[in-house]
């Protein structure tokens, strides 16, 4: 595979191996932290009684809501974070081989 980089200084060759761990740490971190928040979320439920056959209000569909809402973004900001992180992961070794 050809460096994509033809003059690269050597502290930033160096650091490479330091920003990979980095970046895999962090994907470590966000994914443990999206399990825990995906098991702290309330189950989200149809929302209507089988047996009466009423619909909830409002205010008692959303009465934990705040709760739900804040681990729902946090899950999403998490799998972003990964993302972003998986991906900056494998073009460092588009941009500096482990053998170059």
């Amino acid at each position: 595979m050809k460096n994509l980089m033809l003059d690269i200084p050597l502290w930033v060759s160096s650091s490479f191996p330091i920003i990979r761990i980095v970046l895999f740490a962090v994907v470590v971190l966000c994914a443990v932290l999206i399990i825990l928040t995906t098991l702290f979320q309330n189950e989200d439920s149809n929302s209507s009684d089988a047996i009466l056959g009423q619909q909830e209000s409002y205010y008692s569909q959303n009465k934990g809501g705040s709760r739900d809402h804040k681990l729902k973004v946090i899950t999403t900001i998490s799998a972003i974070v990964i993302a972003v992180c998986v991906i900056l992961y494998f073009v460092s070794f588009l941009i500096y081989p482990i053998g170059a």
